[in-house]
């Protein structure tokens, strides 16, 4: 039960803590359970499917390398795993009609972001345990949201632009972007105090999250 509760409470403080910024037009909740749902099932699945494709397209034959370790992070880790997210936003979320403020592309971002989360923590903790559910409490899941949010902050700009493809597009960009810096200070642990740049990495997403998220209640229409 306490396993349970320190695996998935960092979720769900996060996705109460993006529900309450949505200050002036709340989300519809089956919608919100849905794409939650999304990320969590079909994303993963996707994720999966596309990772082992890229996993044969680039091997890792030297874990000491930086450059294929770089190639892993941003490529088949940060890229597949956002990717794996953005279809569910771009092709579900961003055409429903509740989609209707910029905000809302952080929210849904957000919700599939958890989704994919909850259930990797899932994975992760039935492996490792206590501790692993307890780190990944203070790096893994919010790490995953600061990407959700930088993600959202675009396509919920998309949503309303001439420019659509190029906003949905940089959305994806910057989130694969940020988790592929995250990932790379990680998997290169061989080399020592290097996991510092990983925490710089996450306090930057954070600062900027909560800036993407103050911008995008100033442009609301429905402040007023």
């Amino acid at each position: 039960m306490e396993l349970a509760v320190l695996t998935n409470a960092p979720i769900a403080i996060i996705i109460i803590y993006i529900y309450i910024k949505d200050k002036y037009e709340k989300e519809p909740k089956k919608l919100l359970l849905k794409t939650f749902l999304g990320g969590a099932v079909i994303s993963v699945i996707a994720t999966i499917l596309i990772s082992t494709i890229a996993n044969k397209a680039f091997p890792l034959s030297d874990s000491f390398s930086l450059f294929q370790q770089f190639v892993k992070a941003f490529v088949v880790v940060a890229l597949v795993e956002e990717f794996s997210k953005y279809l569910i936003v771009r092709y579900y979320a961003q055409k429903k009609e509740a989609f209707n403020e910029p905000f809302d592309g952080i929210v849904y971002a957000v919700m599939v972001s958890m989704g994919f989360a909850f259930t990797e923590n899932i994975l992760y903790v039935l492996d490792g345990g206590f501790y692993t559910a307890l780190a990944r409490a203070f790096t893994a899941v919010p790490a995953h949201a600061t990407f959700g949010i930088i993600m959202g902050y675009y396509m919920g700009i998309a949503k309303f632009s001439k420019y659509k493809i190029r906003y949905n597009l940089l959305g994806l960009l910057y989130a694969t972007l940020f988790h592929g810096a995250y990932d790379y200070f990680l998997f290169i642990n061989f080399i020592p105090g290097i996991w510092i740049g990983a925490a710089l990495s996450l306090i930057i997403g954070i600062v900027l999250s909560r800036k993407a998220i103050k911008k995008h209640q100033d442009r609301s229409q429905f402040r007023y």
